[in-house]
């Protein structure tokens, strides 16, 4: 059975929770090596802290997927997942930038904050995912690229509100340095307005969306209801079947998610020592710099929101994806030779180019090579392409660092050669959907 047509404002409201999931990613991604070497981390073991939220994604996406396709609740099979995993977030959004504010020593500090992080990005992964899902679970493919098109859109929408807020507060006159050892008031009220903003999102669209039972669900994926019900595959059994997709498209999902993985780690140091002029994390230009790495982490976003109006207007999505990992790459390239604060817009503006692709095309290409019985599942194992390149280059990020010169904006020209190596890969990747 054919899926029927949705409206624009229904697939809206599939995505629109995810507006206020990414405000908290956002927060996270711009303020975390902010917030470590506040505490008193080296730079060359920054990238360590990165491990652990990839590392969560992989093994919680996957278990959500798993444990969605079984779910069947009058509330849907993906939303109560998404539910408790914002209650969660929300809750370690008002803990973690306080890890410097309970007397603990720098060790304790260090670990209270590892923990808080661990337990944050499990949460958004375990609320993230499920909206992927729902795109699977309800959209025809002739309307998942507009669909992931309005999702990636709401994505860097919400990541610009996440990234300018530190700013958008020290303008307003919120104290943006602290003793050292503390976390600034702006990225503690930040966080709190995050996590306000969340919650009325996940509302918004547990409100609106109400997903297919059981039996329709079967008839719009081609399932036989009345056939009986053999033992699910485990994990490994799918991994064997999975179409060659899954795998072409994770190779080029490799080197674009270390590439930003280096950006996230290496932006605030970086701008701080091109633009600012200082390496000393406790000076107000260091602070100024943690700030800016949020303004033009929004310009990249907005970068993304109009980059992804134009992706669908490609005849072929693998061009787009090639194209738009080199504009990426170049924008990575051009970081390391602006010393301005304001010509870094047109770095980030590039740079969000290739962050568009990264959030629709991966997804789209998938699932078009998917049937529907375990999308959910193959979308959690999928997961793994975008944990396991960060927890690689995470990994290597303080060794490679070191191998270019210890200097943190060196990290950008590392980046800019991933991005072509992914744009490279998009040849190995054939778009025919498999066993059709």
């Amino acid at each position: 059975m054919q899926k029927h047509k949705l409206s624009f404002w229904q697939l809206w409201n599939i995505s629109f929770g995810f507006f206020g999931v990414q405000i908290a990613y956002s927060l996270q991604s711009a303020n975390i090596s902010r917030i470590f070497a506040t505490l008193g981390a080296d730079p060359h073991s920054l990238s360590f802290f990165w491990i652990l939220p990839p590392l969560m994604g992989m093994i919680v996406q996957p278990l959500v997927g798993k444990y969605s396709d079984r779910t069947w609740t009058r509330f849907g099979r993906r939303i109560p997942y998404l539910f408790l995993g914002s209650l969660i977030a929300i809750a370690v959004m008002c803990l973690l930038p306080n890890a410097g504010n309970f007397s603990f020593t720098f060790t304790g500090a260090m670990i209270f904050g590892l923990v808080a992080l661990m337990l944050l990005d499990t949460s958004i992964n375990m609320a993230m995912q499920p909206f992927k899902m729902l795109v699977g679970d309800m959209v025809s493919e002739e309307q998942k690229s507009q669909a992931y098109s309005i999702q990636s859109f709401l994505v860097n929408a919400g990541g610009v509100v996440g990234f300018v807020f530190p700013w958008l507060l020290a303008w307003f006159g919120i104290n943006n340095i602290a003793p050292e050892g503390q976390i600034p008031d702006t990225v503690k009220f930040s966080f709190y307005l995050g996590a306000a903003i969340l919650i009325l999102c996940v509302l918004f669209t547990t409100v609106k969306v109400k997903e297919m039972p059981p039996k329709e669900y079967a008839q719009f994926h081609g399932i036989d209801p009345d056939k009986k019900e053999e033992k699910a595959p485990g994990m490994l059994e799918l991994l064997k079947k999975a179409p060659s997709t899954f795998w072409t498209v994770g190779l080029v999902q490799f080197f674009c998610w270390a590439a930003f993985l280096y950006m996230w780690t290496y932006t605030n140091g970086a701008i701080a020592d091109t633009v600012w002029n200082t390496t000393d994390v406790t000076s107000e230009g260091y602070q100024t710099a943690g700030n800016w790495v949020g303004i033009v982490f929004g310009v990249q976003s907005i970068g993304s929101v109009l980059w992804a109006l134009m992706i669908p207007k490609f005849k072929s999505i693998k061009t787009a994806y090639v194209v738009s990992l080199l504009i990426g790459a170049v924008g990575f390239a051009s970081v390391y030779f602006i010393h301005d604060q304001y010509l870094l817009f047109v770095s980030f503006l590039l740079i969000g180019v290739a962050w568009a692709a990264m959030l629709a095309i991966p997804f789209t290409l998938l699932t078009n090579s998917l049937s529907g019985s375990h999308i959910g599942t193959y979308l959690g194992l999928f997961n793994g392409t975008i944990c396991l390149p960060q927890i690689v280059a995470a990994a290597c990020g303080g060794l490679i660092l070191k191998l270019v010169g210890g200097t943190q904006v060196n990290m950008f020209i590392v980046a800019g050669v991933l991005l072509v190596l992914g744009a490279l890969s998009v040849y190995f990747i054939k778009t025919k959907k498999e066993g059709r």
